[in-house]
């Protein structure tokens, strides 16, 4: 029998993949910590924001880790709804707009 695809103990191996590539891990790596440290955007609006996208990418493995990131730095349940909401719109937004350009497409032929 084959395990399920998503697991959230294949998190674990994550380091692993520096192995492969070592350089790009690295350069990974340093490239998140920049992008989370404290600037013009507090850590709490930053995680919620990756807590958002991770739903419009529709990524579980970044669901997983940003919830609890964001719970962790102080967003409510409230406040992580409310920015799954924000980043569904938006993905809803683009599909309704492509719709547009579907529709501009015919009327060319």
């Amino acid at each position: 029998m084959s395990r399920p695809f998503y697991t959230n103990t294949d998190l674990n191996a994550f380091p692993d993949l520096k192995e492969f590539a070592p350089d790009a891990f690295e350069a990974y790596n340093a490239w998140s910590a920049a992008a989370f440290a404290e600037g013009a955007l507090g850590k709490k609006t930053k995680e919620l924001i990756a807590f958002a996208v991770a739903h419009a990418i529709q990524c579980p493995y970044c669901i997983d880790v940003h919830a609890k990131a964001a719970s962790s730095t102080g967003a409510s349940r409230e406040e992580m709804l409310e920015a799954v909401h924000v980043a569904a719109v938006i993905r809803g937004g683009a599909s309704l707009v492509h719709g547009v350009q579907a529709l501009q497409s015919i009327e060319e032929e």
